[in-house]
């Protein structure tokens, strides 16, 4: 199994066969924003299964070196997601992880591999629009802090544990870094294969209208839905958002029963 996938039941005959659905990101986060995924949407009938990429410096991988160059993450998820992208998958990315999902796309779409089936994108602005600013670059801990504070990135609870901030600040720091960075801003064309946006109708950092903007890289159609909630719409209203979530599933990935939901 490759360091980026999380752990999951080997013995999940049922879930060998699913259609792969990799969730990357949003910044300063893991693989454990998934982590409840795989049971809602087989609540949802969702032919899916769920793998969360996990990158290296936090959660699990937190001794690991973390990327602040865009580049350079794509080529090594590329090297190691390879051999599971050679079976039908779908990428999802929140955030920073739409960056992440459509450069990887890109890359593959270079080196003439297999492209996911589609490509679902959620809270991000189209690669042709400056990288939203959270913060500063320069900015110091506490600047850092109230700008994810603000869109609900840190909840209002853990601000009061130093130690909680002290090992996240970093990881969201560097993640910010490697979205300012533009080397998926040149690829112009549209990519083969459809486009699926996601939007938080209270999202104070990035617009309906700049999500929308997406479709100018859509060669094989593209839809946005709009949700409730702000930035993070994937926990205000995480069961809502996974039956919208399935709902493009089906296109890809036909409802079935299963024997039963992973733990």
């Amino acid at each position: 199994m490759t360091p980026y996938l999380s752990r999951m039941r080997e013995d999940d005959a049922a879930g060998a066969g699913r259609v792969r659905l990799l969730c990357f990101p949003y910044a300063g986060g893991g693989a454990s924003a998934y982590g409840r995924w795989q049971r809602g949407l087989d609540a949802q009938g969702a032919g899916v299964r769920v793998m969360p990429v996990q990158l290296p410096g936090r959660e699990g991988r937190v001794h690991e070196q973390r990327f602040t160059e865009l580049t350079a993450l794509i080529d090594d998820l590329d090297e190691h997601l390879d051999e599971e992208l050679s079976r039908p998958h779908i990428f999802y990315g929140h955030s920073m992880g739409a960056l992440i999902a459509y450069a990887l796309t890109r890359r593959r779409q270079q080196r003439g591999a297999p492209l996911p089936s589609a490509l679902l994108l959620g809270a991000y602005r189209a690669p042709h629009l400056p990288a939203p600013a959270i913060a500063a670059p320069d900015a110091d801990d506490e600047e850092l802090t109230a700008g994810l504070a603000r869109l609900g990135g840190i909840p209002q609870v853990l601000l009061k544990y130093p130690e909680f901030l002290s090992a996240v600040l970093p990881v969201a720091r560097d993640d910010l870094s490697m979205c300012r960075h533009d080397a998926v801003a040149t690829h112009t064309e549209p990519l083969p294969v459809p486009l699926h946006l996601f939007a938080g109708e209270r999202d104070r950092l990035v617009s309906v209208r700049e999500i929308a903007a997406w479709q100018r890289f859509a060669g094989e159609g593209c839809d946005l839905r709009t949700l409730p909630g702000g930035h993070f719409f994937i926990r205000d209203d995480e069961r809502g958002f996974l039956a919208e979530l399935a709902a493009v599933l089906e296109r890809y990935a036909p409802a079935q029963e299963f024997a039963g939901a992973p733990a």
